[in-house]
């Protein structure tokens, strides 16, 4: 089909789809009241919603008052029970797929519920609007004349009591339409490999042969594959293998400590980065504008949201608010309620608004991931666009990083130890230290005065993470590939333990 008319007809839907976005751009808070009516009414005859009598529940208030607020393990029994192929227990039609989430703060699997209608009325919707927005926002794109590199998750999809469960990526690849194998790379036997490192030689065999004109993926992992491609063809940067690349859609982790690498190898000013915020228990939000670093939430994929401020999270006084309560520049907790039956789950991930009208977000962190040991409240957002600076300003590349407190005893003061794997090493360490602490007193005023003359902050101390340390821990734990991460940060020193006993070890993948 030739390219203009593909274009044309991609913006007959956007045209048709902006009709729709303009209702909850317009009034966003009654199409969330109303998304919420409409959940309570589909699952008012299902267990859950016989327990909390779903059908007297007129407005949000009430909903607040009689629903609580859950974590995955509170919801976990009625999980297990739905895994094994009962129906009717928190959503009315039958779950057939569970995303298996192991996160990084835990060992232990989540299995997520997915519906027919998240899968389709939420995934599959958000996946048509990131094209349709990107289509309208460049409208010379030549998106569709070669095809997208896709990096999905490395598990297979395992039958279970008439049940599926496997990565959220898996789980949309095997339900995609057979047409969209025609315009992705790697083919969907290859993508839902389960062999890691196998996989991804794979992928560069295939993909190399291929005219490739966007990428998808969580960026760590993605950088890693784009690397073996530079590798295995001997080429400089990814323009002389895709000459037509023109966009990168990622998500899954703060893009700014990768930025530069990526520049690197996609040497064009108009190369195009579009980020998503999804999970596998929904999409979320989607950045809607060229060279933007907000995301537009999207509030009409069957999630009806709230959110605690996380000067109140997990305190005595923790309050719960709706969106239209929601204030520029604070940090909040999200709680979603959705059409696969999570009501008021905690999914984990703290966001900090930009904009209330429309209303757009920057994610900026986990709810487990920060560290406020000794008052400093220093968060993925803070540590992030410290290094960001100090990198730059050391001429220094990062690859990965953690970050723990070191305790107090007796008299001598906390700190933080950081372990970081460089690409590139600073000229000087001692220098890259000192100029890392100054920025990041200049993003957190609790870290700068708990630092203030040493009052109850030492400087930070640095260790040098070997060559694939970040790489080898996830190896060790089963986490290749996926949405799985390094934990950025953490109240405790259980993961940088683990680091620098394998810190001594030689390299497991050499």
């Amino acid at each position: 089909m030739p390219i203009p008319l593909v274009n044309s007809i991609a913006s007959w839907f956007l045209k048709k789809r902006f009709h729709q976005m303009e209702l909850f751009l317009k009034y966003p808070n009654e199409v969330q009241h109303e998304l919420l009516h409409v959940l309570l009414e589909t699952a008012k005859n299902t267990e859950f919603g016989r327990n909390y009598d779903f059908g007297s529940i007129r407005n949000y208030e009430t909903f607040k008052e009689r629903v609580p607020i859950r974590s995955y393990e509170d919801y976990e029994p009625m999980i297990e029970r739905s895994r094994l192929g009962e129906n009717n227990i928190f959503w009315p039609t039958s779950i057939k797929w569970f995303a298996k989430s192991s996160g990084t703060t835990s060992a232990k699997s989540k299995f997520i519920p997915v519906s027919q209608e998240s899968l389709e009325d939420c995934h599959f919707a958000a996946g048509k609007d990131l094209l349709c927005m990107y289509l309208n926002n460049n409208e010379d794109s030549q998106l569709f004349t070669g095809k997208s590199l896709r990096l999905g998750g490395s598990k297979e999809l395992y039958k279970e009591n008439g049940t599926s469960f496997g990565d959220l990526s898996a789980i949309i690849i095997d339900n995609m339409p057979f047409w969209a194998d025609f315009s992705s790379t790697p083919s969907s036997e290859i993508s839902l490999m389960s062999d890691w490192e196998f996989k991804m030689k794979a992928i560069v065999n295939e993909t190399i042969q291929e005219n490739v004109t966007s990428l998808a993926g969580v960026p760590s992992w993605m950088l890693v594959l784009l690397n073996e491609v530079l590798e295995t063809t001997g080429k400089n940067h990814l323009f002389e293998i895709w000459s037509n690349l023109e966009v990168y859609f990622h998500g899954g982790v703060n893009f700014d400590p990768y930025i530069d690498q990526y520049t690197k190898i996609l040497p064009k000013d108009s190369f195009k980065y579009y980020e998503i915020y999804n999970a596998s228990e929904g999409f979320f939000a989607i950045q809607d504008h060229n060279d933007s670093s907000e995301l537009l939430l999207m509030l009409d994929y069957g999630i009806f949201y709230e959110f605690i401020p996380m000067s109140t999270y997990g305190n005595d006084d923790e309050k719960v608010i709706s969106l239209s309560e929601v204030e520029v520049g604070k940090n909040y907790a999200v709680i979603i309620t959705t059409n696969a039956g999570l009501w008021r789950y905690k999914i984990g991930d703290t966001v900090r608004f930009t904009s209330v009208n429309p209303y757009r977000i920057k994610v900026s962190g986990r709810t487990k991931h920060h560290i406020n040991v000794f008052g400093e409240e220093l968060i993925i957002e803070n540590t992030e666009e410290a290094l960001r600076k100090t990198a730059k300003a050391t001429n220094s590349e990062i690859v990965d990083y953690t970050v723990a407190p070191i305790f107090m005893k007796g008299k001598e003061k906390g700190a933080h130890e950081w372990m970081i794997e460089f690409k590139k090493l600073p000229q000087d360490i001692e220098a890259f230290k000192l100029i890392l602490d100054q920025n990041l007193q200049n993003v957190n005023s609790d870290y700068e005065a708990k630092r203030y003359n040493s009052t109850t902050l030492n400087m930070l101390e640095l260790r040098e993470a070997r060559k694939d340390l970040f790489y080898d821990w996830l190896k060790m734990k089963d986490k290749l590939g996926g949405q799985h991460k390094i934990p950025r940060l953490s109240n405790t020193r259980i993961y940088i333990e683990e680091l620098l006993a394998l810190n001594e070890v030689n390299s497991l993948s050499s």
